[in-house]
């Protein structure tokens, strides 16, 4: 379900989504509002799930994570606890970043950072490949990243009616 959000919510996430670090007294003033009010909005959006992190984001070349793979996975059949059995394993690996389920030919999409090839190919066959249930993994390396972002685009919400009631 979707939150309703008017403009001074949409417009904190969306200074937040470019600097969370952001004094709550400096977003106020950005926004043309209090600082008591743009508080409690973020209070709100946390306890709603609105915001669900506030974290870094590391440049994963400077710390030599310089390889990111696309891994496809087919599993074997779609018998009750074969998706979530293979999703519970994926988690405990701290190289899968992202775990998509996916319609079509394939069940998921894997997104992997690691420090080499090398490094991938231990991963695929002593991990990955090893899960229960997995009959295919077609791998793509990504060679050069033009966009870069974790800010969602929210213009849409400005046009959904998401206005202060």
């Amino acid at each position: 379900m979707t939150t309703k959000l008017d403009h001074l919510d949409i417009a904190i996430l969306e200074q937040l989504q470019k600097d969370v670090t952001i004094p709550v007294t400096e977003l106020a003033e950005k926004l043309g509002s209090s600082k008591s009010v743009c508080w409690r909005r973020i209070q709100r959006l946390i306890d709603e799930g609105v915001i669900k992190d506030r974290v870094a984001i590391i440049d994963q070349k400077k710390i030599g994570l310089g390889v990111t793979v696309f891994a496809q996975v087919k599993m074997h059949h779609h018998v009750k606890d074969a998706l979530p059995d293979f999703v519970k394993a994926v988690q405990k690996f701290p190289q899968v970043i992202e775990c998509h389920t996916l319609m079509g030919s394939v069940d998921f999409l894997l997104k992997v950072i690691v420090k080499d090839i090398e490094d991938y190919e231990r991963f695929f066959w002593q991990d990955l490949s090893q899960i229960e249930g997995v009959q295919e993994i077609s791998s793509s390396t990504a060679l050069t990243r033009f966009v870069d972002t974790t800010s969602l685009p929210l213009d849409h919400l400005y046009l959904e009616g998401n206005k202060a009631d």
